[in-house]
């Protein structure tokens, strides 16, 4: 059975290529009928914060990136890592070193210059020096010194590496805790993972764990390596490209079926196809379309997936997003017109729930200031009047609907023989408090009949100062 993993360290956010790498890892082992497993690698205790894996958590729950097993904590598994750190040290796979800082930095400065790669001399590999049972010492993997160290990695091709390059890593620290290269693969062993999914960051780290694996009698996974996403301008991805948490994506009023649509496609196709629903991805993922190249992050693409998935997903899915972009304008939704009938008139108009959110606050709140370009353009002389025949034609209207409403404001347009804009527009003015709204009868009936004519009533005040 193919077993997967995501294993972020909780040093910072999800970012986008971390959720990437977790839904790639994800989609092949729901499309494989395998199961996939979350850890959360927390040993660089000085940098792993709490926030940091409540956020991930958080942004793998909004992704609905379950999990079958986990989250598993390496910080709560010390007492198995000591244990087969005890086992490697007898079978001879392990050694202590007793080297000094001052006698490793003396090392690797010769060796820099002398033009020669820093690492390890192994100057205790084979040492039966005497040590005080209290002289500090760290644990060293015992590398192979000859032979090659090579995998087919699933994007990469074939890899070689010599083991003359590997040096004899520490796989545990003077203060007892074991290091990042040696928890991954005691936990992938214990965990029986069969894939391994992750960044292209990760491969010169990979020689290291086979030798391990090896070490330790365990079969070695596969591996694929993913290329880096690049930004917009073609540099490496960062903070001001999109790097930020991918919570932060939920702010900007993103659709998690959008983003996760958009990431599919980072490094992955099917044909020429571009949108895909959650079981296409599953039954249509392979490691093997998985492309070589680096993959651009493309803004106006992930828009353009979104304002899609805004138009084509159930209400109810874009309405629980709509209100969170509410709730963080601090705007109270209950007096006013339902969410779902927001969505149905601004989907077409907007590109984000963010934007449609702002656009569309004027139906909850009362409006405190006018546009100052559209009052400009549309509030000229003669406006007035025409609210006031327009506020007439509303409040003597038998029935309050689109059909109605339309039909009454286009007659009155050609009673007055101007065009419709003229009575469209201040329309507009008065009751969103700017130029762009959906059709008028839409508008009017967002806001409602009684505060629609409290409106214009207030417009008509406002502009006849004015």
């Amino acid at each position: 059975m193919v077993k997967t993993r995501f294993a972020p360290s909780p040093t910072g956010f999800l970012h986008v290529g971390g959720a990437r790498t977790a839904l790639f890892s994800w989609l092949y082992a729901k499309h494989t009928g395998g199961e996939f497993v979350l850890r959360i690698e927390d040993t660089d205790r000085e940098r792993s914060t709490q926030e940091a894996i409540d956020a991930i958590i958080e942004g793998m729950n909004w992704l609905d990136l379950s999990w079958d097993e986990g989250p598993y904590y390496q910080t709560k598994r010390f007492d198995r890592y000591k244990e087969v750190i005890d086992q490697m040290l007898k079978s001879g796979h392990a050694y202590k070193c007793y080297c000094s800082k001052e006698r490793l930095e003396k090392m690797r400065e010769e060796q820099m210059e002398k033009g020669e790669k820093p690492r390890y001399d192994g100057c205790c590999r084979d040492s039966h020096e005497e040590h005080g049972a209290d002289e500090p010492y760290v644990v060293r993997f015992k590398n192979p010194k000859t032979g090659t160290v090579a995998f087919d990695d699933m994007v990469k091709g074939h890899v070689e590496f010599q083991n003359e390059e590997l040096d004899d890593f520490i796989i545990q620290r003077s203060d007892g805790t074991p290091t990042y290269n040696f928890c991954v693969v005691v936990d992938d062993y214990d965990m029986g993972i069969t894939h391994v999914i992750r960044g292209d960051d990760h491969v010169n780290n990979t020689p290291r764990q086979i030798n391990l694996y090896k070490a330790l009698g365990a079969e070695v996974p596969v591996f694929c390596h993913l290329a880096m996403i690049l930004g917009d301008d073609g540099k490496k991805l960062s903070k001001r490209h999109g790097a930020v948490s991918v919570m932060q994506y939920r702010e900007e009023g993103y659709l998690p079926e959008a983003l996760i649509n958009y990431l599919v496609r980072l490094g992955w196709s099917h044909g020429d196809q571009e949108v895909f629903s959650r079981d296409e991805m599953i039954d249509l993922f392979t490691l093997d379309a998985i492309t070589k190249s680096a993959s651009g992050f493309n803004t106006k693409k992930l828009n353009w997936l979104n304002a899609h998935y805004m138009k084509t997903l159930p209400k109810e899915k874009v309405v629980g997003e709509l209100k969170y972009q509410f709730d963080l304008l601090g705007v109270d939704v209950s007096n006013g017109p339902s969410l779902a009938d927001i969505v149905s008139n601004y989907a077409e108009r907007t590109q984000t729930l963010k934007e449609m959110a702002q656009k569309s606050v004027c139906y909850f709140k009362d409006i405190e200031a006018y546009d100052e370009a559209g009052a400009k353009k549309w509030m000229k002389e003669g406006s007035v009047e025409v609210l006031q025949k327009s506020l007439n034609v509303i409040e003597n209207l038998e029935s309050f609907d689109v059909k109605s409403i339309d039909e009454a404001l286009e007659n009155l347009a050609k009673e007055l023989e101007i065009g419709m804009g003229k009575v469209g527009q201040p329309l507009r003015m008065a009751i969103t408090g700017g130029p762009t709204s959906p059709g008028i009868g839409d508008t009017m009936l967002l806001v409602g009949r009684e505060r629609t004519i409290e409106r214009i009533k207030k417009a008509i005040e406002h502009f006849s100062k004015k």
